[in-house]
């Protein structure tokens, strides 16, 4: 479902604020600041700050989700599947890091139920590569000693760069997803990475 206009505006708010000051370190008042709104439209959309930031993790997820997903099933070679999911769910981490900063460092912060929801959303991400990685296994384009815990490496890689990643120092973003792309490829195959068919030129 979209966001209204003013749902886009505090989702933001609330966004930027969580990554500024971690979701201990904020107050409703902060986020209806941030927005320019009242304390009291924050409750209008949620009931507590706890939902607010439940409600930024399962869509922000779920955004990620379905775009790795539309990758997976714009590809049929395992190669250059493989490389293309690595390299947009790497992108897509670059290019929403504040909300995946957000998800990822104030999960603790979320109610053992809303918890249970965003964790069953990470393993649809590691079955969804490891379906990839099992297509190229059987293709004999693969060697992979370890298949869980060679697709926790393959989705880390993308999602390590929100911990990193410093538009300061490199702002190349394309280049740094093809990087974790070629290299995902270099790590489960002995073909180059020229084998494999980006997603991005």
């Amino acid at each position: 479902m979209e966001l209204t206009k003013a749902q886009r505006r505090l989702f933001d708010a609330a966004i930027e604020v969580f990554a500024e000051h971690g979701y201990g370190g904020t107050r409703t008042r902060d986020i209806a600041a941030k927005a320019d709104r009242s304390p009291a439209a924050v409750y209008v959309h949620h009931s507590s700050k706890e939902e607010l930031l439940f409600a930024i993790s399962e869509r922000t997820q779920r955004s990620a989700l379905a775009h790795l997903q539309g990758v997976y099933d714009a590809h049929s070679d395992p190669v250059g599947r493989v490389h293309a999911m690595v390299m947009e769910f790497s992108l897509w981490h670059l290019e929403n890091i504040q909300a995946a900063r957000v998800t990822q460092y104030e999960m603790h912060a979320l109610t053992p139920e809303h918890r249970a929801v965003v964790i069953a959303q990470r393993r649809e991400f590691h079955r969804l590569m490891r379906t990839a990685l099992e297509a190229g296994i059987r293709a004999g384009a693969f060697e992979v000693a370890d298949l869980h815990r060679t697709t926790h490496s393959l989705l880390a890689l993308g999602i390590d760069l929100i911990r990193w990643f410093d538009p300061g120092v490199d702002p190349d973003k394309v280049s740094i997803a093809r990087h974790n792309a070629d290299l995902a490829i270099r790590m489960i195959s002995s073909l180059s990475p020229s084998a494999a068919h980006p997603g991005r030129n």
